[in-house]
């Protein structure tokens, strides 16, 4: 099973896919922080638009 994400913004959801076989620390690190509530309210300093969100 794929796990997934929610990204709740003033501009809508984003839904992020993991790629956990590729990079399992790095997802299980994402996973912690997101559930500890970590990135609650957190802001994004860069965006580009059809490109990156930072």
């Amino acid at each position: 099973m794929t796990k997934k994400a929610e990204i709740h913004t003033e501009k809508g959801v984003m839904t992020v896919e993991f790629f956990e076989k590729d990079a399992p620390n790095t997802v299980a690190n994402f996973c912690k922080l997101a559930e500890s509530g970590f990135y609650d309210g957190l802001r994004f300093h860069r965006v580009i638009p059809d490109f990156v969100i930072q």
